[in-house]
């Protein structure tokens, strides 16, 4: 419920159900909707595929303004990388089926970040 009162939820059912799910931990281990937190308790849940980081500050029992909710955590979450950052997806034309084990050879070698370096035009050039 503290992430509800903090506004890191939209509703105590999704704060719940985040619970029950398994996305929310304090202290490293998985938390259950009803249980309490203290100051200083490191709390990570999962939104939108990401993790957040927070550390309580103060202990908030019902839900507040977004001012104050700031007060009651500090903010430890590294920050989300950018599309430009995020490698591009390998789109295949549809209906061309499994790719072969060359062509998955090739896609290994395009998305692997070390290694030999990898000649691009001469991939995409044969056919």
């Amino acid at each position: 419920m503290w992430l509800w009162s903090v506004r890191q939820v939209k509703s105590r059912s999704a704060a719940t159900a985040a619970c029950r799910a398994g996305h929310v931990r304090i202290n490293g281990e998985t938390a259950k909707p009803s249980q309490h937190v203290k100051v200083g308790d490191e709390i990570r849940y999962r939104v939108q595929g990401f993790d957040r980081l927070l550390r309580v500050q103060r202990i908030l029992v019902k839900r507040v303004g977004a001012p104050i909710a700031r007060t009651a955590y500090v903010d430890f979450s590294p920050p989300r990388p950018t599309p430009l950052d995020a490698p591009a997806a390998i789109i295949r034309d549809r209906g061309a089926g499994r790719p072969t084990k060359k062509e998955r050879r090739q896609l290994d070698a395009l998305r692997a970040t070390t290694g030999p370096a990898v000649d691009i035009k001469h991939i995409l050039d044969q056919d």
